[in-house]
């Protein structure tokens, strides 16, 4: 569930951000191209996370 709550935010996020970017910089507005940048970062998120969860390490102090 997490997974999808992710990409769903990212899609919204970088939604926001590719309409607010391009009338900043009165370039166009393209809503497949800024999906598809969007939904890659909210992948790399999600793999970002995978891998940098701290493991729990077996204490050699007894």
């Amino acid at each position: 569930m997490r997974y999808i709550v992710t990409l769903f935010w990212s899609f919204i996020l970088g939604q926001v951000v590719g309409y607010i970017g391009g009338a900043l910089t009165k370039g166009t507005y393209d809503f497949t191209l800024t999906t598809i940048i969007s939904l890659i970062a909210g992948i790399l998120v999600i793999l970002i996370g995978a891998v940098a969860v701290p493991r729990k390490e077996a204490s050699t102090h007894s």
